[in-house]
């Protein structure tokens, strides 16, 4: 695919999608949204690609949101009808919320690595990945709130369930900034690096690590985890139960087995 705000590259079974206007400090445009969204149904529907990585160009993650797009917005909504354009812009935030839900919704596994800072929309982005690594260079803030605005496309909606409601709203209300040792003492990122360099060959190795395993069974575990977060336990049981039932007697259980009776490495197919 051919993109103007994204960078993508497949090598051993892992995507890397890179953030790519660093000279914007990867502000996210609209076309990149969109192209967020168009990148993830790509991976998912990419047998070959069996883990995504997604970092940003240059010294910057993302700076969040395009102040040219927010700008443009009052223009985009208007109409006569106070009602209709208050309904045009509850679409327009919907489709928003839709372009990083694509991150969730596709099966393959996706992490962020996160080279540096890490800004109101960015902490949306980030909090729909799988998981989450950060250089030490990196910091997040959850910004929104310093530009009179209630964050709405996911950092609500997601970020109290890795580091707690508390800390949720304390990052929220004060849009105060997290450096990368803070971020994964709070459970934000699961480990922080040195460097960018060593963030990127971390998270490379860690994506390789995943893309040798069974595909089938890595997206089951995407789909339980996932799952599991919004329903209780007992009905999170009865899912697997069921995904099993169908899912279980694989070739890539067979292939395991096999491989190891035969002390060698599994391989799978796609």
């Amino acid at each position: 695919m051919s993109y103007s705000t994204l960078q993508v590259n497949l090598a051993d079974g892992v995507a890397t999608i890179t953030l790519n206007r660093p000279e914007k400090a990867n502000a996210m445009s609209e076309p990149m949204w969109h192209e967020i969204k168009a990148a993830m149904e790509w991976l998912d529907d990419t047998p070959e690609a069996r883990v995504g990585i997604i970092t940003g160009a240059g010294k910057f993650f993302t700076s969040g949101i395009d102040l040219g797009m927010l700008a443009g917005i009052k223009a985009r909504i208007a109409d006569v009808c106070d009602a209709r354009s208050r309904e045009k812009l509850r679409r327009l935030i919907l489709e928003l919320q839709d372009c990083l839900s694509a991150i969730e919704r596709c099966r393959k596994p996706v992490l962020a690595a996160i080279n540096g800072p890490c800004i109101g929309g960015g902490i949306d982005l980030v909090t729909a990945c799988d998981m989450r690594y950060c250089s030490a260079n990196a910091f997040f803030s959850v910004k929104e709130i310093d530009v009179g605005m209630t964050a709405d496309v996911g950092t609500l909606q997601r970020l109290p369930g890795l580091i707690g409601e508390g800390m949720a709203r304390e990052l929220a209300y004060t849009g105060r900034n997290v450096d990368g040792a803070e971020a994964q003492t709070m459970r934000l990122v699961n480990r922080c690096y040195e460097t960018p360099e060593a963030l990127l060959g971390g998270v490379m190795e860690i994506a390789r690590t995943i893309a040798a395993k069974s595909p089938i069974s890595v997206r089951g575990c995407k789909e339980m985890i996932g799952y599991v977060r919004d329903h209780s336990v007992a009905d999170g049981l009865n899912y697997i139960a069921t995904w099993n039932a169908a899912m279980l007697l694989s070739s890539d259980l067979f292939e395991a087995g096999k491989a190891n009776m035969e002390k060698r490495a599994p391989v799978f197919k796609d």
